[in-house]
């Protein structure tokens, strides 16, 4: 496997790898402050699933799961409808000592750590050259932005994370701005849109295998 990996795609891995296991100890390290059920089944439904991504990755990288269990997605429970506007948001400050943490600070923490985790897989997706590899990283950052949103619908439920909105004049007015185009480039024929999205047929067997739901059991 080394000599078939480039060098940016090494140190890419290494630090996708590297930052799983710091998410996960993280994790670990929140869990006692924990009270809320509906918190602690969401993080420990995440670590979970965080420690299986993180075996098939590093198998993978060593050769010992190529093909198996390639870039599985994660499926959030159930879906809710956010909560717009703000609704009397309690003062913000840091917490003089770790027994001051609660709920909220963990659940923060948590969003944060997948925003982070998102952004870097994301990048080191750019730098890896080895298909599959590629396409486990690429799903990794689909995933842990899944998970993030899903850790924002609980804060947003419990009014941890409120969202604030613009006056409906100046949404409407902004949004209104961008129109679709009929334009094509010249000399060029317009495609159905049904071939361009359509996956090329060497991807097709794993793409096919993407599709495969994570399970999990509460």
């Amino acid at each position: 496997m080394a000599a078939q990996m480039g060098a940016h795609e090494v140190m890419e891995l290494h630090e996708v790898l590297s930052g799983t296991i710091n998410a996960i100890n993280h994790f670990e390290l929140y869990r006692p402050y924990v009270k809320d059920p509906q918190l602690m089944a969401l993080l420990d439904r995440h670590l979970q699933f965080m420690t299986q991504e993180y075996n098939n990755l590093a198998q993978a990288v060593n050769q010992q799961g190529m093909g198996a269990a390639m870039g599985v997605p994660y499926r959030a429970p159930k879906m809710m409808n956010p909560v717009m506007g703000l609704h009397q948001p309690k003062p913000q400050h840091p917490n003089a000592s770790a027994h001051e943490m609660n709920d909220e600070d963990v659940s923060c923490a948590m969003l944060g750590c997948h925003k982070a985790s998102a952004s870097m897989q994301i990048v080191a997706t750019q730098e890896i050259v080895h298909p599959q590899l590629r396409r486990m990283v690429q799903q990794g950052a689909v995933n842990c932005s899944e998970m993030s949103y899903e850790v924002f619908q609980y804060m947003n439920q419990k009014g941890y994370y409120q969202v604030p909105t613009l006056a409906d004049v100046t949404t409407n007015t902004a949004t209104a701005m961008y129109q679709p185009t009929t334009m094509v480039p010249t000399g060029m024929q317009p495609a159905p849109m049904q071939q361009m999205m359509q996956a090329p047929m060497m991807q097709q067997p794993l793409m096919q295998n993407l599709q495969q739901p994570y399970q999990t059991h509460m």
